[in-house]
């Protein structure tokens, strides 16, 4: 079932693509029809690929893997930051720092600065300073955390990157090819997907469509993560099973005796449910006994 239709779409703007003297002609397979002046984007065409999209990120999600935002634009800004924060999942709403996929290593540098400072903040090496050295540091914080603070939790490179619009963050998209980094992105008519493993034809200048594509995505990656939890739910009893196993081979026995005890457990495990219904059975044959005896 779709995520998405063609209503909801149509309603936030989706449609609307740029001036027909500033369409890229490998967005042609996703263009409607021209109006005015302007193309209109194929819908249809939208909500297949926004579903395509939508299962490959709650995949990655799922897995436990990072996917990161990029929106420098000032009407995604906001929009992003809002949404991607609850997911819990890294983006990039100020200037790209150049290098920041292609020189991974260095971006981690600054972000242990900002630890090492936060340090000196709470164990008192910030009194020993004088006035200039703290305010100095202050500063360096400050822009340390206005470019890499919602980057903090990205330890290795991202398993993904989602671009909003992909002619303003074309280094991004480059750095994202160079290393083999799947792309997702809104691509509107001015805009070439054929660097693009996941497009969505989309307006990506609108703040009502961005909020509605950024909204599903961030949707589909919720869901990959409640079923990743839910199958950590599920992990403790074989984790207590190899517990079992650990402590019988600390006592030197045989493996066939390990293996009996540890089949001997699971079973002990699978017959307590029927021995509450045949207890369940008696009660009620005894009840209707009790009934025909009166």
């Amino acid at each position: 079932m779709p995520r998405t239709n063609f209503q909801e779409l149509l309603d936030a703007g989706v449609h609307f693509g740029h001036l027909k003297r500033k369409w890229n002609p490998a967005m042609a397979p996703y263009i409607f029809m021209e109006r005015n002046g302007i193309h209109i984007i194929d819908l249809e065409k939208t909500v297949v690929k926004l579903d395509e999209a939508a299962s490959a990120v709650k995949h990655i999600a799922k897995s436990g893997k990072k996917i990161l935002f990029v929106a420098t634009k000032k009407q995604a800004k906001e929009i992003v930051a809002e949404k991607v924060k609850l997911v819990n999942m890294p983006y990039v709403t100020e200037r790209w720092p150049g290098g920041m996929l292609t020189n991974f290593p260095t971006i981690r540098k600054a972000v242990k600065k900002m630890g090492s400072i936060d340090k000196m903040a709470t164990d008192g090496t910030f009194t020993n300073l004088s006035k200039r050295e703290r305010l100095q540091v202050t500063r360096q914080r400050a822009k340390l955390e206005k470019t890499l603070g919602s980057i903090v939790d990205l330890t290795r490179l991202p398993s993904a990157l989602f671009v909003v619009d992909v002619c303003k963050e074309h280094i991004a998209v480059r750095e994202a090819k160079r290393l083999g980094i799947p792309v997702f992105a809104m691509v509107d008519t001015n805009s070439d997907p054929s660097d693009i493993e996941f497009p969505i034809p989309a307006n990506d200048d609108a703040s009502k469509s961005i909020s509605l594509i950024i909204g599903i995505l961030c949707q589909a990656i919720e869901e990959g993560l409640d079923e990743r939890k839910l199958e950590k739910d599920k992990e403790p009893s074989q984790k207590d099973k190899k517990f079992i196993r650990k402590e019988l081979e600390i006592k030197d026995l045989p493996d066939s005796v390990i293996e009996a005890i540890v089949e001997e457990e699971e079973e002990v495990e699978v017959d307590e449910e029927p021995a509450t219904e045949e207890t369940e059975e008696e009660e009620t044959t005894a009840e209707v006994d009790e009934n025909e005896e009166e």
